[in-house]
């Protein structure tokens, strides 16, 4: 497998970051780490061996972006419009440095990429997806919370007004740009979660996801898998071959 590592001093952020590239050719995917999660860990935790076969084929290209979640919705320190304001700045990062680097390592200037994640990588899959519909061409998120008023964030409702377009149940329920609901329309929208161990507030808002989805008519496979299925690595392995499978016959 082709592999490749690059860094930069990030304008956004005012620190280094760093991304690894898995392939040689096809769909580019961003691919963001689980909580506080680092760059090398979808390779470390075994999901670029399990999707392997898309990768060697041709199929997608995975770039493996570094988070910076212990300085925003893990940063339990400081209130809650400054750890918005710190995601902002990895907004900045993803969608003005990372994105046109994948454009440029593609040799494909228009090229919009699918995020992908696992858990918190799920979170900001779906989120960068649902805040830059014309940048991102869709995404796969699995067992994923996407409300920010979670205990895993030490936020409440009251906390909500401060971090409102960061947390898409919340921003999706009163979105009506119709615009943007059409490019919605028009993207490739997969949301998977488990009914076993740990899952359950991640099911919990994939339904709540599904039900805003159909009320504003958004085309979503959101897919609810066994009681069995927890919120763990080899459930995730299953899960994206069988959805690459379906989008890559």
């Amino acid at each position: 497998m082709h592999i490749e590592e690059h860094s930069w001093r990030s304008p956004a952020l005012g620190r280094d970051m760093a991304l690894k590239v898995y392939g040689h050719w096809g769909d580019p995917f961003i691919v963001f780490p689980c909580s506080r999660g680092r760059y090398f860990d979808y390779e470390g935790m075994g999901m670029v061996a399990a999707i392997s076969s898309f990768i060697d084929g041709g199929r997608i290209k995975l770039f493996c972006v570094d988070s910076i979640d212990g300085d925003s919705w893990y940063d339990f320190f400081v209130p809650p419009a400054r750890r918005n304001a710190r995601h902002e700045d990895y907004d900045r990062y993803v969608t003005t440095e990372v994105v046109p680097f994948v454009q440029a390592h593609c040799r494909q200037p228009d090229a919009r990429p699918m995020t992908n994640g696992c858990s918190m990588g799920a979170y900001h899959a779906l989120n960068f997806f649902f805040k830059h519909p014309d940048l991102f061409q869709g995404t796969i998120a699995l067992s994923g919370l996407y409300r920010l008023d979670r205990a895993e964030f030490g936020l409440g409702a009251d906390d909500l007004p401060a971090v409102y377009f960061n947390s898409p149940l919340t921003y999706l329920a009163g979105l009506v740009d119709r615009r943007i609901l059409d490019q919605y329309r028009q993207r490739t929208i997969i949301v998977c979660a488990g009914q076993g161990a740990w899952d359950e507030e991640a099911l919990a808002d994939t339904r709540h996801l599904e039900s805003i989805c159909r009320e504003k008519g958004i085309p979503a496979w959101i897919d609810i898998w066994g009681h069995d299925v927890n919120h763990d690595w080899p459930w995730w392995y299953r899960q994206m071959n069988y959805f690459l499978g379906h989008l890559y016959p």
